[in-house]
């Protein structure tokens, strides 16, 4: 069964397989099968949301003990934020195992970040009613707050990385489209992020937006990974 490759790849069994069900059920599946929009994930997503919350900002407090109040905000914010969780989606391969209406399949709802990002947050509200706070903070830790050094970087990466080289350099920042693929309803664009001429990131989305945010972040990540590989030498 799908779903029971998606319980091994987040390491955790449902001892209620129908919650799993419920998470992976978008509206539009429910619609076009004319059944009560209750079947959907979207009061799993309700209860999620909230319990993400309350796990990341546990995590903030502890994690970061001199952190001010402001900072954690936005910090959270960034974490529970529908680019972040898309991305912990993507990583997860959450996409194939959605059960989505035909329309919204065919239209690349596999990819859409609002679908991806809410099918998250009804699978770890899925994990809190069958598993209680214990199996839901496991969750989280190990697929929405893990890498967070990085992931905190993903929310305004473009003018985070912005930031970053005009205080290195005089060299233009830049974005270049490179390609662009699938019908008009579909489209996915692909984007270079450019320093001069060097190219130090890639990133692609179903927008040019979308896709400049990924190429900024990912240049974020290799120019942090040098700058970490240089200090521990």
């Amino acid at each position: 069964m799908k779903l029971e490759r998606l319980e091994e790849k987040i390491g955790y069994h449902f001892k209620e397989p129908r919650l799993l069900k419920q998470a992976m059920c978008h509206s539009s599946f429910a619609n076009e099968r004319h059944m009560d929009r209750l079947f959907s994930n979207e009061r799993l997503e309700f209860l999620g949301d909230a319990v993400l919350e309350l796990i990341t900002s546990e995590f903030l407090y502890t994690a970061y003990p001199t952190m001010p109040e402001g900072e954690a905000t936005r910090t959270r914010a960034s974490i529970v934020c529908e680019q972040t969780l898309a991305l912990c989606a993507r990583e997860l391969g959450l996409g194939a195992f959605l059960l989505l209406g035909k329309g919204e399949d065919l239209t690349g709802g596999r990819e859409r970040d609002s679908i991806t990002s809410d099918a998250m947050e009804a699978l770890l509200g899925a994990i809190y009613l069958d598993g209680g706070f214990a199996s839901a903070k496991e969750f989280v830790h190990g697929f929405i707050l893990n890498d967070i050094e990085h992931k905190k970087l993903f929310f305004d990466s473009k003018t985070i990385l912005q930031e970053e080289i005009q205080g290195e350099t005089t060299e233009l920042l830049h974005y270049e489209l490179i390609g662009e693929e699938g019908p008009d309803h579909n489209k996915r664009f692909t984007v270079h992020a450019c320093l001069g001429d060097q190219m130090i990131g890639m990133g692609s989305g179903r927008t040019k937006k979308a896709a400049e945010q990924e190429a900024a972040y990912r240049a974020l990540i290799e120019r942090h990974k040098v700058r970490e590989h240089s200090n521990t030498k």
